[in-house]
């Protein structure tokens, strides 16, 4: 098993396997043009040349991160797989002096376990709220804001 930045070579398996959890109604679709466009944000997982897993950093601004696209495939559940990746991601944005990553999410209890906290929606820049509202105008359901303060206390 291998835990590595994002090749371009991984880009068509990172959109389907991002894809696949979409048409599920558990994530966002993600084109494969976009995939490309924010490769160098994605850490992977994979092992015999087959990708397993994907995630995502965004940088949005000075002392904010987001992370993104967390896609776990069938053949890798149950291995501590996604937890591995938020994990690089974390160090990815200390390392970038970053101090406060946030995400998104339908598994609450995931990020919870590792040490991030739900705030409230507005809490975060308005540019993310009002994407998660129209969103939510549009009938997906409402995902969890989660948020770890990477300074030491979680917000």
């Amino acid at each position: 098993m291998e835990v590595r930045k994002a090749h371009v070579r991984d880009a068509k398996s990172i959109c389907e396997l991002v894809n696949h959890y979409a048409e599920q109604g558990l994530m966002l679709h993600r084109s494969l043009e976009s995939t490309y466009d924010c490769l160098r944000e994605f850490w992977v997982i994979t092992e015999d040349d087959t990708l397993l897993a994907c995630a995502a950093l965004d940088v949005f601004w000075a002392d904010l991160a987001e992370i993104r696209s967390i896609a776990v495939a069938e053949a890798g559940q149950g291995r501590g797989l996604g937890r591995i990746l938020i994990e690089h991601a974390l160090e990815d944005a200390k390392g970038m002096g970053i101090s406060r990553v946030f995400a998104m999410t339908y598994e609450k209890e995931f990020f919870i376990r590792l040490g991030f906290c739900e705030t409230p929606l507005q809490s975060l820049p308005e540019k993310i709220w009002r994407e998660c509202l129209e969103w939510y105008d549009k009938g997906h359901r409402h995902e969890s804001a989660m948020l770890i303060d990477l300074a030491g206390d979680a917000t």
